[in-house]
């Protein structure tokens, strides 16, 4: 469902978020609002992939820190988005949009998004990227189920 949100004309940060979305009691527009400037590694830039910000988000849902002096959670949360990325980049090699993308040197780039045509999916690896993203969101609620099926159980 991700990989083709992004085929469909998301950004690939949206991509991942609205495949979430029912999952994480959010509604589309407003997954794909809060996801719309992150396409691109953050507005094109091509700093953090978005489908990693997508994960970021992601954990904010999986693991919530939201009481400021809350370190417990705060910790929890961060070592979840740490955990994350660190996957992506042990299949990816990275979670650096250029570095991703194959792009050498660091570049001013437009603001206007990429045409999204035949060559365009031809020269990039953004859908598969997409994918894995959402695998790797997938599998962690995956355990998070299980391991809450476990403790209930035990009770």
């Amino acid at each position: 469902m991700a990989r083709q949100n992004f085929l469909d004309g998301y950004n690939c940060c949206q991509a991942v978020m609205l495949a979430f979305s029912d999952i994480f009691g959010i509604d589309g527009t407003t997954a794909a609002t809060i996801a719309s400037g992150f396409g691109g590694g953050m507005a094109r830039m091509r700093e953090v992939c978005g489908t990693v910000t997508a994960m970021g988000m992601a954990a904010g849902f999986m693991s919530p820190a939201i009481r400021p002096k809350d370190m417990k959670e705060r910790t929890a949360n961060y070592a979840l988005v740490q955990e994350l990325a660190d996957e992506f980049r042990k299949e990816n090699g990275s979670i650096i949009c250029r570095e991703l993308l194959g792009i050498t040197a660091k570049k001013e780039e437009s603001p206007a998004p990429s045409q999204r045509t035949p060559e365009y999916y031809r020269k990039r690896p953004c859908p598969e990227l997409v994918a894995c993203s959402a695998r790797i969101i997938a599998s962690r609620l995956l355990q998070m189920k299980e391991s809450q099926e476990a403790d209930e159980a035990a009770l």
